[in-house]
């Protein structure tokens, strides 16, 4: 069975809470690097946030630092650059994942080092991704750690790798399949979507498409597959 094409923006607009997404691809064109990472938020306190640039990545932080309850799974750093590779993830996964492939180890052995996230009952899943530009080559891989169907005891972990990707094409993974209590974890292999080359027609596509009572924040990159150069943009709802 292929994987069927999906449209982003209908995907978006069907599910009022993906929860978090990561989109990785390339350009029709296959000149850029494509990555976009968004997150939502249902509480207070996870609506509470922005993305800020921190060095070559970005951070959240709270926008009222005032009303931020509890900092340990909403505060982190999404997108980390290690050399010519781009960490993005749902959470402070993004360091373990610098700290033990900057000591020779690769993405899925840095990423058994975790599990999903500890916030019965929805046992949020973690989903990273990274992306590896070398020489004008570009390739990426996904991955998603879950629970087994809701139940603590047993994490499944499940890797993606994506060598030499197509044009105009990229993946997009999210922690929920909607919204619901607990929450549903992302079933599956990543979806199959358009990239666009304009990054900010690409940006708005996302944003506009995103719930708008649940959208907090989002990252776009674009990467010269040639020069490794890249221009990055971040929306923030709370402004």
């Amino acid at each position: 069975m292929s994987l069927e094409k999906i449209s982003l923006e209908k995907r978006l607009q069907e599910n009022s809470y993906p929860g978090r997404g990561i989109v990785i691809g390339k350009s029709p064109n296959g000149k850029y690097a494509v990555t976009a990472y968004f997150i939502m938020g249902r509480s207070e306190n996870s609506r509470n946030r922005v993305f800020v640039e921190d060095g070559e990545g970005i951070r959240t932080e709270a926008f009222d630092p005032s009303k931020l309850t509890d900092p340990s799974l909403i505060i982190y750093a999404p997108v980390r650059v290690l050399g010519n590779k781009t960490i993005v993830t749902n959470g402070d996964q993004t360091d373990t994942i610098y700290e033990l492939m900057d000591k020779q180890q690769t993405f899925e052995q840095a990423l058994r080092t975790r599990e999903f996230e500890p916030d019965a009952p929805n046992y949020t899943p973690r989903i990273s991704g990274i992306m590896h530009i070398d020489g004008g080559k570009y390739n990426y891989a996904m991955s998603i750690l879950k629970s087994d169907r809701g139940n603590p005891e047993s994490c499944n972990r499940y890797t993606f790798s994506y060598m030499n990707p197509q044009a105009g094409e990229g993946r997009f993974i999210h922690t929920y399949m909607g919204d619901g209590n607990p929450l549903p974890s992302f079933e599956g292999e990543p979806e199959l979507v358009d990239i666009a080359d304009d990054m900010d027609a690409f940006t708005e596509l996302i944003w506009n498409h995103l719930n708008e009572e649940n959208k907090v924040s989002l990252f776009v990159r674009y990467i010269d597959i040639e020069t490794g150069e890249y221009k990055s943009k971040i929306v923030n709802k709370n402004r």
